[in-house]
């Protein structure tokens, strides 16, 4: 895609998260570290553990490496909503705007240096619109949209594996997936049910007469 789109360097998000660290492994395998950069964005709700992992990885990786915090400007919105949305509880319209935020910047290196942005959404986020309209999903290329959260995971561990070391670091593996948008935040799925059962929904095209008779639970 990149020799054919007549480019060679690659820009991606790096939350911490096991989804961008697989990314961004991708990217340096198959462009090289010198031709990767990758950006951690952090703001107030992100954990300490994401922000060491994503430096963890970029530095096993040898990539190129930003932190570049959103939280100056994420007040900057916050201020200019307090009136016009007056008396309307904090929902995932302040959670919305901080991928949005991210995506901007990432955008932004790739107008200003001829990057491409790759994008970190998986298959199951992707058939369940967890995943941000102008935010996580701004990109060139969705590097991973077509493996499913499971295979994330799998992909992941073999890469780590043939590689002989935890260059994604152990603790991408074990901790709960989050978006880290709002306060104690976690992913509202159990991945181990929902990867499947979006797996045989999209590519077997089961009804929801097949996904009982095959055992899945009617709820």
């Amino acid at each position: 895609y990149f020799y054919k789109s007549g480019h060679n360097k690659s820009v991606v998000g790096l939350s911490g998260g096991i989804d961008s660290a697989l990314t961004a492994c991708l990217a340096a395998e198959s462009l090289g570290k010198e031709n990767v950069l990758c950006i951690n964005m952090p703001s107030r709700f992100s954990s300490n553990h994401s922000k060491k992992d994503s430096k963890d990885l970029a530095l096993y990786l040898g990539v190129s490496y930003k932190v570049l915090p959103i939280d100056d400007l994420l007040l900057m919105y916050e201020e200019i909503f307090k009136k016009e949305f007056k008396n309307l509880n904090r929902d995932i319209t302040e959670e919305n705007i901080q991928a949005r935020i991210r995506g901007n910047i990432l955008m932004a290196f790739a107008n200003k240096l001829g990057y491409l942005v790759l994008t970190t959404s998986n298959k199951t986020e992707l058939a369940l619109g967890y995943c941000t309209l102008y935010g996580d999903m701004s990109g060139s290329l969705a590097a991973i949209s077509d493996l499913h959260k499971n295979d994330v995971y799998d992909l992941a561990e073999w890469y780590n594996h043939v590689n002989g070391k935890s260059i994604i670091p152990d603790r991408t593996f074990t901790k709960l997936p989050s978006a880290e948008l709002n306060e104690n935040q976690t992913d509202p799925f159990d991945y181990n049910i929902v990867s499947p059962l979006v797996e045989e929904i999209i590519e077997n095209q089961r009804t929801n007469e097949d996904l009982i008779s095959i055992g899945y639970d009617k709820k």
